[in-house]
């Protein structure tokens, strides 16, 4: 079940990781970043447990995600550092036990086995949890009220405020210096008590979060087709690529970052809990499961469509035309390249993308998502794919949660294995393609609902559409 790290001993691994909610800046002008707070937490410990361990120059004392929770990148990582980690030390608010990415990190650690060092010790849990506030009139979760800690051992003024308020107010200054020192003490405490062997790197995304949902939480996955620098078209500009697919950049300069992470932006400004992957290794990982968890976004480079190859993966998902998936394919009006190749482009995307593009005919409601000229554009063309992909997820579980019964459903993978019978249509095979533009009927053929394409966590992921237009795009 754990896999060899070889070769990492303990001086490589790092003695804890620290758990905690991104906090977003207040609105006005001059609003400090709250996440500053808990970066110094992080150096202070850090510098407490070398003062208190043997560990080399050097070594690796800890490990915080100062990422903004998105891309392979960033979930490799985490994967990896809880994998390795001896101590997992969550910071406790309100927040933390409502995102979803901590849920996940919790449940990634306990995945791991942890053993007693000695015989008859009676040390059973490597997580040392943390009051970032005062949780006294909250309800913990099961998993961390089972944990039964006792904060009042950190100093009175901590657990009567938590470490948040110590830190910020200079009256308590001597409490927080006395609350991470034997934070800190705790933490080798621990991981000199328990042998927690290194394990499997679990795919970080596709983990359940270990807390109970208290309000639906609302994903989106987004998938990006695109190509990295060794993969273009013979003369294509490499200004707008990287070395990794998930790089691709088609408006640059503007914006200042890859496409994704501006998507992912736009995405938690509509309340969602977007997720980034490259459409490949998605599209061919997700063949055998039954049934969607999220609606999706894809955001399609038109390109990347020159590789007969990879396109073909993409004729199958077009042929399969999930509704709950909406396309997006920027096409940047000052690229002189995009300028020059229009219309041959154009062309292959109608044929690559042929139901997607039937059924996002511009109108009044959703306006036209393909050939997206500007950022301007995309800002404005993607709450609007979201929206539709997310009614159409939702018309999609009410249905098969209706009826369970009736005969067996159409599938992704009878699309990618079985012969097209000669002159079929890009939709033949499944049946009608369902209301993709509209969000109406689910994408339901003449056998039941389809099966689905980007799922990846367990749930429904419903929520009230009207909750979504909160945010204004920037």
């Amino acid at each position: 079940m754990y896999e060899d790290p070889g070769g990492p001993d303990d001086t490589s691994r790092p003695y804890f990781f620290l758990s905690y909610a991104h906090t977003p800046r207040a609105a006005g002008r001059g609003a400090g970043d709250p996440n500053h707070w808990v970066r110094k937490l992080y150096d202070d410990l850090c510098e407490a447990v070398l003062v208190l361990t043997d560990l080399p120059a050097g070594a690796q004392v800890g490990f915080m995600d100062q990422s903004m929770h998105q891309g392979e990148k960033w979930a490799d990582r985490l994967s990896k550092e809880l994998a390795t980690c001896r101590v997992f030390v969550p910071l406790y608010s309100p927040r933390y036990f409502n995102s979803l990415a901590c849920g996940q990190e919790w449940h990634s650690f306990t995945r791991r086995p942890v053993y007693p060092a000695r015989q008859g010790s009676d040390v059973t849990s490597a997580i040392v949890p943390v009051l970032w506030v005062a949780m006294g009139q909250y309800a913990l979760p099961k998993v961390a009220s089972d944990l039964q800690f006792n904060h009042g051992s950190f100093g009175a003024d901590y657990a009567a405020e938590g470490l948040y308020a110590l830190m910020k107010l200079s009256y308590f200054q001597a409490s927080y210096e006395l609350a991470v020192f034997r934070l800190a003490k705790r933490i080798v405490e621990v991981a000199d008590e328990t042998v927690i062997p290194v394990g499997r790197r679990l795919n970080f995304q596709t983990q359940p979060s270990a807390f109970e949902a208290k309000t639906p939480v609302r994903r989106l996955q987004i998938s990006v087709y695109a190509s990295h620098h060794g993969e273009l078209p013979d003369g294509r500009n490499s200004d707008y690529y990287g070395p990794d697919r998930l790089d691709w950049h088609p408006y640059r300069p503007h914006g200042g970052r890859p496409l994704a992470e501006h998507a992912v932006r736009l995405a938690r400004q509509l309340g969602f809990h977007p997720s980034v992957q490259e459409f490949d290794a998605e599209a061919v990982g997700q063949l055998t499961r039954e049934e969607p968890t999220a609606p999706g976004l894809l955001l399609v480079d038109r390109w990347s469509l020159a590789d007969g190859g990879r396109q073909e993966l993409v004729r199958k998902f077009d042929r399969e035309n999930p509704p709950w998936v909406s396309v997006l394919e920027p096409w940047n009006a000052d690229d002189q390249d995009c300028v020059e190749h229009a219309e041959h482009y154009s062309a292959l995307s109608d044929r690559v993308l042929r139901n997607k593009h039937r059924d996002a005919k511009p109108s009044f409601a959703l306006g036209d998502t393909t050939g997206l000229a500007s950022m301007e554009d995309f800002e404005e063309a993607l709450p609007r794919a979201a929206m539709r992909a997310k009614w159409a997820f939702e018309d999609r579980s009410r249905s098969t949660q209706g009826d369970r019964s009736g005969p067996p459903k159409p599938n992704l993978r009878a699309a990618f294995d079985e012969p097209r019978p000669p002159g079929a249509g890009p939709g033949a095979g499944n049946g009608p393609a369902g209301g993709g533009s509209s969000g109406q009927g689910g994408g339901q053929g003449p056998g039941g609902p389809r099966r689905g394409f980007f799922e990846r966590r367990a749930g429904d992921g419903r929520d009230d559409p009207g909750a979504a237009q909160g945010g204004g795009l920037s």
